[in-house]
């Protein structure tokens, strides 16, 4: 009876340490689901290489991110949707198209890249539970900032998305 006991212990101080955030981590709420990522993490890594990116974007009047209104007042019920969209974008789109001569640089893009990647399949199965519905609102705040990715040739679209990264984390910590 007593080793049934310290089982149920031991399994019930698992489960709860799996639903605590790791050091540094914090939990994000997009609509239903509940992401635990580290921001700074990915912060820190962006930071040291921001200057080197923004200076490699030639075109500085147009915004991928900040267009009028792209992230701006999106609903609550719509988070979820319009973050996952994001990340699928910078892993399928952006990281994949920002190499650059300095393996420095390249090895911080990969980190950030890993980081968002992980985000994406914790929000992939919030997706596919069902729990992380897409409204028109985020379709078209979506449909405006591939326009605006597209619009541009590959390697710029994707450097200039790269260089908003500081836009997206910023958004997603007011919307915390």
């Amino acid at each position: 009876m007593k080793g049934s006991h310290l089982l149920l212990y031991l399994f019930s101080m698992s489960c709860w340490l799996n639903l605590m955030p790791t050091a540094g981590n914090k939990i994000f709420h997009f609509g239903p689901c509940r992401i635990s990522m580290s921001v700074t993490e990915i912060r820190s890594g962006f930071t040291a290489i921001k200057a080197n990116i923004q200076a490699r974007d030639p075109i500085r009047t147009l915004s991928i991110l900040s267009y009028p209104h792209s992230l701006h007042r999106v609903k609550s019920s719509d988070r979820c949707c319009i973050t996952h969209h994001l990340f699928n974008f910078y892993v399928d789109k952006v990281f994949k198209h920002c190499k650059t001569e300095d393996s420095y640089v390249n090895r911080k893009i990969s980190s950030i890249a890993n980081s968002f990647l992980s985000v994406k399949r914790k929000l992939g199965q919030c997706h596919e539970q069902n729990k992380c519905m897409c409204g028109q609102e985020s379709a078209k705040k979506f449909k405006q900032i591939l326009v605006n990715y597209e619009g541009l040739n590959v390697t710029s679209a994707a450097i200039k998305s790269l260089g908003e990264l500081d836009i997206l984390l910023d958004w997603m910590e007011k919307s915390h």
